[in-house]
């Protein structure tokens, strides 16, 4: 045989091309879905904040009558319509957008929910456009005398 005329066929031969690409994907997917993910809590914060915030503001808020009628014991009364008003009066002071809220009370204790739909980074890759729904519950009790 001539040098050059035997053509050796290497087994493992081949473009690494598609396996870089490959890699590339995948790294570029993870980190686009660490950003997603990073803007999703944030916005889940900002809500939790916020609801945290009306909730102390309707703890505080204690029903006057019930006070001048019955005195103040080992609890500050509160009531539907007062905590209703304490949490509105806070979440329009400090600027924040819900697309619901609801506040409820037991007299001691008032607990506050709040829900808004965000449009994080990348919600079209990961959520097809659509926004996610952020919701907070936030709890207090009214301070007591004694």
């Amino acid at each position: 045989m001539r040098p050059g005329s035997l053509q050796l066929t290497d087994p493992e031969g081949g473009s690494t091309l598609p396996f870089v690409l490959v890699c590339w994907l995948v790294a570029a997917l993870m980190v686009l879905g660490a950003i997603a993910a990073s803007d999703a809590f944030l916005e889940q914060q900002e809500v939790q904040s916020a609801c945290d915030g009306a909730a102390l503001a309707a703890a505080n808020e204690a029903d006057a009558a019930a006070v001048y009628a019955q005195g103040a014991g080992a609890h500050l009364p509160l009531t539907q319509s007062t905590a209703e008003a304490a949490v509105a009066d806070q979440l329009a002071d400090a600027g924040v957008r819900l697309d619901a809220w609801s506040a409820t009370t037991d007299g001691t204790e008032v607990t506050v929910r709040c829900t808004r739909s965000v449009h994080i980074a990348f919600d079209w890759l990961f959520l097809g456009g659509r926004p996610l729904e952020r919701t907070a519950v936030a709890s207090a009790r009214a301070p007591t005398v004694g």
